[in-house]
């Protein structure tokens, strides 16, 4: 059965779309910890990111360094990367903008408009 994520790359869920090319998809998470955290995933669904053929998992990688820098350019925050594991099996870093007032674990209610500036202000062409 597919992933909510892989049903995300394939359009059948919506998202908010934050960059894609023809390896990797990176979306606003819907329920995200604070304003910017983003997932960034391989458009194969395979479950742990140890198992990602080497050539997918370095330009996973390289696009979690340049929507990093991305981030913290456009939101002035630093970005906090974290690979769980654990919530939905399919591969992904989650790239989360962070201050001294961030808290773990804690989650946001956005409104969609909320989602589409955040999206503007972050979108890589």
């Amino acid at each position: 059965m597919a992933s909510i994520f892989s049903k995300i790359v394939t359009g059948e869920i919506p998202c908010y779309k934050i960059y894609e090319d023809e390896t990797v998809l990176a979306f606003l998470d819907i329920h995200p910890e604070t304003r910017g955290h983003t997932l960034v995933i391989p458009k194969i669904e395979i479950d742990k990111i140890y198992d990602l053929p080497d050539d997918v998992y370095t330009h996973l990688m390289s696009v979690v360094k340049m929507l990093s820098k991305n981030m913290e350019e456009k939101l002035g925050a630093r970005t906090l990367l974290k690979v769980i594991g654990t919530d939905v099996p399919h591969a992904h870093v989650h790239l989360v903008p962070y201050d001294e007032k961030y808290e773990h674990g804690k989650t946001l209610e956005l409104a969609p408009e909320e989602f589409e500036k955040i999206r503007d202000i972050l979108a890589v062409k």
